[in-house]
């Protein structure tokens, strides 16, 4: 399995990029539910997607930097560029 995630694959990248920032917000759904309450939120709504979106920086990184897997992490780039982008459509206000 460690093998699996050092290879430099475009499909990993993208794979990564989807499931992560889905996994952080569960996360950060669960910090939120445990100290602020089913009816209290620690953060807006769309600090909690922004956030998630953020943690694609961490395997962004390690996959250039010490992995020197270019493939992987322009997976990882597309995904995080788009997300970033429905996310100041959806959030912005003008």
């Amino acid at each position: 399995m460690k093998e699996f995630f050092r290879r430099d694959n475009f499909l990993l990248g993208l794979g990564i990029a989807i499931v992560l920032p889905v996994l952080t917000w569960f996360i950060i759904q669960g910090i939120t539910l445990i100290f602020a309450g089913s009816t209290g939120d620690l953060f807006q709504k769309s600090t909690d997607q922004l956030l998630s979106i953020c943690a694609n920086l961490i395997p962004f990184r390690y996959y250039l930097v010490k992995l020197k897997a270019d493939k992987t992490g322009k997976g990882i780039l597309l995904i995080t560029f788009l997300m970033a982008m429905v996310y100041f459509y959806f959030n912005w206000s003008a």
